[in-house]
């Protein structure tokens, strides 16, 4: 995706869903200390595929998983197939270490993709390219070349499979490149067979580097930046960075840290969490800018209760400000960081209030369009105005906040919402010599309290 690109009828959704669910769901979860504690404390590979083989999470309800999921806002999900422990979560002809073939004899990823869509969500998988038990996969063409050819069918195979026997997949989420790149593993290739498989499809950009194609870099882990041209969106990983030409997704975690459920583990309050969405929608215009917000299901097959009662809330407060997420074109109109955030919609703008005085009235600044109407979204009460030039002051607002979370003021405007120089470059950007005008116009230019030299 280049400057100018235009987002396709097909992928639209993405934009207009703006907020989907990560399922990081695996054998993992037995040990409650995250997806890669295989690695990361130097496991038993044999005891811990025992372990896996042994797993059978007889209280995964996956119609419970996507009632949950709607309730709480989110338009789509994407779910761990594999990951790097290399254990499947569906019935692959190409191996038997799965969940189908082992104790809990059921393919996950065909009750998730058919509940889920049941439900009217839309389908993401999550494939991760590293296989940690398979030597020939760090050891690469070239030290093992035949063994490196092997797996590399291997991966192919799987993920052709995925997109064969499961439906429309809306969105595919590849991680774990290192210390391969695109030409190891030939993932432009590859990619062109996932397309014939599923035109629609949306690819992110974990896809390593190409040194053979002009053109085609990707960082292949958790950055964002418009180096990364392979893929079609950016996956900033615990960090909200935007991508002027592409569509990006940020995904984080509702815990402190750790993505499979992890016992012990601190959960992030509400309020931090429904902040990344609006700054996921603040910043995201009309190439993406979405929050893909993760859970760790338990080892038997739940949403953590934790996880449940901040999804809820957060959904609870869609219901009512859905309109300020949904199919935003991005915000941040004018400068409004000492209040808030701002998201915008055709000919709205929207105010999401995270820092609420209890004062009874609000300046806007720099607000260039005619306002027609002002509206407390939350409560539906409508607000007195007035505007002189480019400042609007809204009053009317009650002294406590409507809502625990972020209250949303409406305003519409009579066309699409416009500012000034001040809206447009901020405190430290653009040229000086505004600033300087500024000062100067207004106070003068000495160091005396009257700005005038003596």
């Amino acid at each position: 995706m280049r400057e100018g690109f235009v987002v396709p009828d097909k992928w639209k959704w993405f934009t207009e869903s703006r907020y989907g669910l990560f399922i990081h769901w695996g054998p993992y979860a037995q040990w409650g200390r995250g997806e890669q504690v295989l690695f990361r404390e130097h496991l038993n590979h044999e005891e811990y595929a025992e372990q896996a083989c042994a797993w059978n999470p007889r209280h995964f309800d996956p119609e419970l998983w996507a009632y949950t999921a709607k309730k709480a806002g989110f338009k789509y999900a994407c779910l761990t197939t594999r990951h790097h422990d290399g254990f499947c979560l569906w019935d692959s002809a190409f191996t038997d270490y799965s969940s189908a073939k082992q104790a809990a004899g059921r393919d996950f990823v065909k009750e998730y993709t058919e509940a889920f869509r049941k439900a009217g969500l839309r389908i993401g998988l999550y494939y991760s390219w590293i296989d940690w038990r398979l030597p020939a996969y760090f050891d690469g063409p070239q030290k093992d070349p035949e063994g490196w050819e092997i797996v590399r069918t291997y991966l192919h195979n799987q993920v052709k499979e995925l997109l064969t026997n499961y439906g429309q997949i809306d969105h595919f989420f590849f991680d774990g490149v290192w210390p391969r790149n695109a030409d190891d593993l030939q993932s432009v290739e590859l990619l062109e067979e996932m397309r014939k498989l599923q035109p629609n499809i949306l690819i992110n950009n974990r896809l390593g580097y190409s040194n053979k194609i002009d053109g085609y870099r990707a960082d292949g882990g958790i950055g964002a930046g418009d180096s990364d041209t392979l893929g079609d969106f950016g996956t900033p990983e615990h960090a909200i960075a935007s991508e002027a030409t592409r569509l990006w997704e940020s995904c984080q975690v509702t815990t402190w840290r750790l993505w499979s459920h992890v016992i012990g583990e601190r959960w992030r309050n509400t309020d931090v969490l429904l902040d990344m969405l609006c700054e996921c929608a603040e910043k995201g215009g009309k190439h993406g800018g979405n929050l893909l917000l993760n859970v760790g299901p338990t080892a038997d097959g739940q949403f953590p209760p934790e996880f449940v009662e901040r999804a809820l809330e957060i959904g609870r407060w869609l219901d009512v400000h859905g309109e300020a997420i949904y199919g935003t074109d991005g915000g941040s109109l004018t400068e409004f960081i000492t209040r808030g955030r701002q998201t915008m919609k055709d000919n709205k703008l929207y105010l999401i209030i995270r820092f609420w005085d209890g004062r009874p009235e609000l300046r806007l600044a720099d607000l260039t369009s005619r306002v027609l109407d002002v509206e407390l979204l939350t409560t539906g009460q409508s607000l007195p105005f007035e505007q002189d030039g480019d400042t609007l002051i809204i009053n009317g607002l009650p002294r406590e906040a409507p809502t625990r979370l972020f209250p949303v003021i409406r305003i519409t405007c009579d066309g699409k919402p416009a500012t000034n120089e001040w809206g447009e470059v901020r405190l430290w950007e653009g040229d000086p010599e505004r600033v300087a005008a500024w000062a100067r116009e207004r106070r003068g230019a000495s160091v005396y309290v009257d700005g005038r030299e003596r």
